[in-house]
């Protein structure tokens, strides 16, 4: 029997590729999102729309179901009436900038709704939790490239601590209910299909219609910006690699819980990411340098020492390529858009 597996965050853009893929693989897939409206959720219900469209190619098992994780009762019923083998978590209010403006939003989705879902885990027992947090827990740590083993007690943003405090809640279910639990620290995640906040699909829009880009601290950040393939890619490859009992080099507390850097392990300034984005498109920008914003860091540089280890995979999409896939992708959205 192929395994089920639930994944939160369906309709969103990590959560969609990864649906396809494990659909692709033979998993039987259930997807769960409240498709709100952070950004406009036609781009949501046209995920779904070929995901629907690839179950019914590959014949494959796809549920779709719409609600919220904050609301417990409906998570608690949820779960009750279904078995899951693997929960993959990537529901999430994201933006580090936006948490600045809406803290509660975070409260609900990254706090209420993923204690819903251990909750949900504890009296449900599947094989494997997995679940989204961020590199954004690293803060402005000043030693790169950022490892799982680092210091991450100082957030500079609500996102960021939200993040963090998944990872302890995580922790701590694991070590009271045995629950083996993987932790994904996702470093700057683009492609098709991607999140229209996210700076690269600004950018790209902006470019593409005439319009001048908002570039923060001049261009000079740096991240660690990860293709969506080499996200999932790293997602499946653990999907099968169950934490064992350990403790940490600090606590005689035993869980089995992992964390794990997924990231291209390759920082690229954010003039050069311009450069790829005006090259793909064939256009150059017309930019307005502005300073840092609050919340944001100046590098994000992942350590997968970890994850080369236990999967033997590094994420290997270059920066041109990856952006050349993009851009091509979203000239075919814009135009079917207008239509």
């Amino acid at each position: 029997m192929n395994k089920t597996v639930l994944i939160t965050g369906a309709a969103g853009f990590i959560g969609f590729h990864l649906s396809a893929r494990l659909m692709r693989e033979g998993f039987i897939v259930t997807g769960l999102d409240n498709l709100n409206d952070y950004y406009d959720p036609e781009l949501k219900k046209v995920r779904l729309k070929v995901l629907s469209d690839l179950s019914f190619t590959l014949g494959a098992d796809f549920t779709f179901h719409k609600f919220d994780l904050a609301d417990k009762d409906r998570v608690a019923d949820f779960f009750r009436d279904n078995y899951f083998d693997v929960v993959i978590n990537l529901a999430a209010q994201a933006g580090v900038r936006y948490s600045i403006d809406n803290p509660m939003v975070y409260a609900d989705a990254n706090l209420t709704g993923f204690l819903n879902i251990l909750e949900g885990c504890r009296y449900s027992r599947p094989q494997h939790l997995i679940f989204a947090s961020s590199s954004s827990v690293y803060g402005m740590n000043n030693k790169v490239p950022f490892a799982v083993s680092d210091n991450t007690d100082y957030p500079i943003s609500l996102y960021a601590a939200t993040k963090k405090s998944n990872e302890l809640m995580a922790h701590a279910y694991s070590h009271l209910y045995k629950i083996p639990t993987t932790g994904l620290r996702f470093f700057t995640v683009y492609g098709p299909f991607g999140r229209p906040d996210m700076a690269y699909f600004k950018f790209t829009k902006a470019i593409v219609e005439g319009r001048a880009i908002e570039v923060f601290n001049n261009g000079k950040m740096q991240r660690d910006f990860t293709y969506i393939d080499d996200i999932v890619e790293g997602i499946f490859k653990l999907i099968p690699k169950i934490p064992k009992e350990q403790s940490s080099k600090t606590s005689n507390a035993i869980a089995r819980f992992k964390v794990y850097n997924i990231g291209n392990n390759a920082p690229v300034e954010l003039d050069r990411f311009i450069g790829a984005i005006e090259k793909a498109t064939g256009k150059m920008a017309e930019r307005i340098n502005l300073p840092m914003q609050p919340g944001d860091v100046p590098v994000t540089f992942a350590d997968i020492d970890d994850l080369m280890l236990d999967v033997g995979f590094r994420p290997d999409t270059n920066i041109d390529d990856g952006i050349q896939k993009f851009v091509e992708w979203y000239l075919l959205y814009a135009c079917q858009s207008r239509q």
